[in-house]
């Protein structure tokens, strides 16, 4: 896990270059015709990544975003009219049963359909309109690392050729950001030891990184077997809060811009309640270094939109390394394969 981790900056900048030439003709297509909806179709950590495509695609193209519900076409065979709209699959492996199904029935329903995967011989590259390949290499580990990255790299390229007004240029610098976050590991390994005999936890996050707070807590719990809840910080202040108490860990990403405010008024108040609280955050941020103690810094000014990818590195690095501190394996987790067949 933590080998993949390191490779993250590498693998983010072969997606980028591979993809150019294929995202130019996805942008000069959207030019002539724009979908109406947009739906994302995943399961695990690439249904986090969709979490995050959904935010970002509202955000930057105005188009509505569904995060797609498998059960209604695999149990109780619905038929959605799709017509005019995009369904976009994510899957690491291409082999997600439920995805599959419901990138077929979208398909006959109407909707273009767009791929992403890390599997080019996969049955998704094979039945989607369209394939946008991760360029991960194999990821051997059970807990999904730089295809989640990569996914999330494909997103702001799919936003990119809706003509969200971002620039290839920007993105390129995304792998030289998530190199900055990978210096911190050595801090993290000796931070870690503090949470050796941590069994609960809460991850908060906002916005852009309100799927990291699920991507972190979902690796907390596969490698570490930490019983990890993850919240926007508006749906923790309404009603979630109450578990709180002395000492209990709370982890947040606190990055510069809209969703600050709002999360460093939910930082004070966890402070307030003697909360373990641990953040993670970039440079720019200096009221958030100045504010917590145990602020993990990546040393760049990072501005919000482009955090999603730097913030979570230090998140899986603390995952794999609090897993070793534990005595746990978190390239094999109990009970977990790699590829999960679910209807």
């Amino acid at each position: 896990m933590l080998q993949e981790i390191r490779q993250q900056p590498a693998a983010l900048e072969r997606t980028l270059s591979a993809a150019r030439l294929q995202i130019e003709g996805l942008r000069a297509k959207f030019e002539r015709s724009k979908p109406r909806l947009i739906v994302l179709a995943a399961r695990g950590t690439s249904d986090n990544a969709a979490q995050f495509g959904r935010y970002l695609l509202e955000i930057l193209t105005g188009i509505p975003v569904a995060l797609a519900a498998p059960s209604i076409f695999t149990l109780y065979g619905a038929s959605l009219q799709l017509k005019d709209a995009l369904l976009i699959a994510i899957s690491q492996s291409g082999e997600s049963t439920d995805t599959n199904l419901v990138l077929e029935r979208a398909h006959e329903q109407g909707a273009a359909t767009i791929g992403i995967t890390n599997e080019p011989a996969s049955t998704l590259a094979r039945i989607a309109d369209q394939v946008f390949l991760v360029q991960a290499e194999k990821e051997l580990s059970v807990a999904a690392t730089k295809t989640y990255t990569g996914q999330v790299m494909m997103l702001y390229l799919i936003a990119y050729a809706l003509g969200a007004k971002i620039t290839l240029d920007q993105l390129a610098r995304l792998p030289e950001l998530a190199e900055s976050a990978l210096t911190l590991e050595s801090e993290i390994a000796v931070r870690v030891e503090r949470y050796r005999f941590m069994d609960h936890a809460v991850v908060v996050g906002r916005g852009l990184n309100y799927a990291n707070a699920f991507e972190f807590a979902l690796k907390l719990m596969e490698t570490c077997y930490v019983i990890a809840e993850r919240f926007s910080s508006a749906d923790f202040a309404h009603g979630p809060i109450a578990i709180i108490e002395r000492s209990f860990p709370s982890f947040l990403f606190t990055p510069t811009g809209v969703t600050w405010p709002g999360m460093r008024e939910m930082l004070a108040r966890l402070n307030r309640l003697q909360a373990e609280t641990f953040i993670i955050t970039d440079q720019s941020n200096r009221e958030a270094r100045d504010f917590q103690q145990r602020a993990l810094v990546i040393p760049a000014d990072i501005d919000e939109l482009f955090t999603p990818i730097p913030y979570i590195v230090p998140a899986q690095i603390f995952a794999a390394c609090l897993a070793a501190e534990k005595g746990l394996n978190p390239d094999q987790p109990r009970t977990l394969n790699k590829v999960t067949l679910t209807l």
